[in-house]
């Protein structure tokens, strides 16, 4: 059964090689990307049953032992990521029936969506900081290109900003690997753990642990390394933000968590106190920027940036109840942010903006698509009983049972923050009267994507206590990398 972790990585590889081969047809394309994602999604799902049945599964490809093979390693955390990753490329690609840009289609928008994917399932699944850095760079070239396909001059402008920033986060993450592979000489994951676990932490590994943390926290776009996010996400279509903003932010967040659970688990109290306090400064910054933004779209930038802070919280505590806490809003997160975007759409449909100024009138005039948003966008905001007031109910209670008092503070000063920067959105975008007419009428394809992941939120709202034990198990693995070790390396590799 180990021959599943490969599924949810060669089904979008397959799946962009025939859309290259296929013919140019547009409803041919989205058919076969369609279809790719649902086989995708399917695997990804096989996946986590099997981990949740026989544990960290391990594949070492061409039957070479790790440190030495490549190795694909899904446990808990990689297994619901990818089961997200599936969701999302699902609705994303059921969007598109709605309508893509000819131009964009033309250009080869499905098969560089299909490789977007690929990069992410790649880089949940690698059990190498070599490969991860490999994956990275996919999602990368993936993501320049459709951001910048049909070269309007803002969608240019937000893409070198949004690529300079990451091939400089990308150097100093290639930079950390040489000196890394010249003091231990493997880049396995569990390889690197099994070393560390026998040294102390001085110098060289905390100079390696700066470099890591500087290289992921702009990947992430946490504080101060945010602002390539909030200049570009505003510029791509709906679709594409909504994939962005769900998963490329998710892996910069688990390269964090994973990197630093298993390499520097003893790293100085010191340490982890400044990813605390990167945390903290995320989620206000980005609510106090979203507060002062009067487009739809930049106001969901900002509040991604805000909300990133939530999921590195558990990793700045390390305790197990906090990062299950963390994995749940991770979780959560990834399909409310999605859909917010995709619900982004709407408006660019209906008045060709997202300007509050031409907004307003969608709950009178629209009122199922009114209805639909009103779920991602209350949850986003913490309002009870939604996934939202969960998550951040579980990240206070762990913080205060860690004794992170100010953290507690913060984070409901922030929730308050959110709630009013959402009901803001809700007024200018759906109550009031709209000072522009509908320039096109509303598109029923666009509406099911976005209802699927409403009710997904509702689903994560309804089981929310099994799946916070399914987060604690997670955490669990996090927290105890021995576990991680031997299901990798079987005790068969001494450092």
């Amino acid at each position: 059964m180990t021959n599943v972790l490969v599924v949810p990585v060669a089904t979008p590889l397959l799946t962009a090689i025939i859309l290259l081969l296929a013919p140019r047809k547009p409803g041919l394309q989205r058919w076969i990307s369609f279809v790719g994602s649902l086989v995708m999604a399917a695997s990804s799902v096989l996946l986590f049953v099997t981990v949740q049945k026989q544990g960290i599964l391990v594949l070492q490809s061409g039957g070479w032992p790790a440190p030495f093979g490549i190795t694909l390693v899904a446990d808990l955390l990689a297994a619901m990521l990818i089961v997200a990753t599936g969701i999302v490329g699902v609705a994303v690609t059921a969007s598109a029936f709605a309508g893509v840009d000819p131009v964009r289609e033309a250009s080869g928008y499905h098969g560089l969506f299909q490789v977007l994917l690929m990069g992410v399932s790649g880089a949940f699944l690698t059990g190498d900081l070599f490969n991860l850095y490999v994956w990275f760079e996919v999602m990368l070239v993936a993501s320049f290109v459709l951001m910048a396909l049909h070269r309007t001059q803002a969608q240019i402008e937000a893409a070198f900003k949004y690529v300079t920033l990451n091939l400089i986060a990308s150097s100093l993450f290639l930079t950390a690997l040489g000196l890394l592979y010249g003091g231990t000489g493997t880049l396995n994951m569990a390889g690197l753990a099994a070393v560390f676990r026998q040294r102390e932490i001085g110098t060289f590994e905390l100079v390696l642990a700066m470099l890591f943390f500087t290289a992921f926290s702009v990947k992430a776009a946490l504080f101060p390394l945010f602002f390539w996010l909030p200049a570009s996400y505003h510029t791509p279509p709906a679709a594409v933000g909504a994939v962005f903003a769900g998963l490329l932010t998710k892996v910069g967040v688990y390269a964090l968590v994973r990197v630093f659970t298993l390499l520097f688990h003893n790293a100085p109290p010191q340490f982890y106190q400044l990813l605390l306090a990167q945390a903290l400064c995320t989620m206000v910054i980005g609510l106090l920027g979203a507060l002062a933004q009067r487009d739809f779209r930049r106001v969901l930038s900002f509040n991604l940036v805000g909300h990133l802070g939530y999921t590195t919280v558990g990793l700045g505590l390390m305790t197990q109840t906090a990062m299950a806490a963390s994995v749940l809003y991770i979780f959560h997160h990834i399909f409310v942010i999605t859909n917010l975007y995709l619900i982004s759409g709407i408006f660019l449909r209906l008045r060709r903006t997202t300007d509050f100024s031409a907004l307003g009138s969608i709950l009178r005039e629209h009122p199922w698509a009114a209805a639909i948003s009103v779920i991602p966008l209350f949850s986003l905001a913490g309002v009870p009983p939604l996934s939202g007031f969960i998550g951040k109910l579980a990240l206070i209670r762990a913080t205060l049972a860690a004794g992170a008092w100010w953290t507690s503070a913060i984070m409901l000063v922030v929730g308050v923050l959110t709630l009013i920067s959402i009901a803001r959105l809700w007024d200018e975008s759906f109550w009031k009267p709209a000072t522009v007419p509908d320039r096109a009428s509303m598109n029923w394809t666009m509406v099911l994507p976005m209802a699927g992941l409403a009710a997904i939120t509702l689903a994560i709202t309804v089981t929310a206590e099994p799946i916070f034990q399914l987060t604690l198990r997670a955490a669990g693995q996090l927290l105890n990398p021995q576990v991680y070790i031997d299901a990798v390396l079987k005790g068969d590799y001494r450092p």
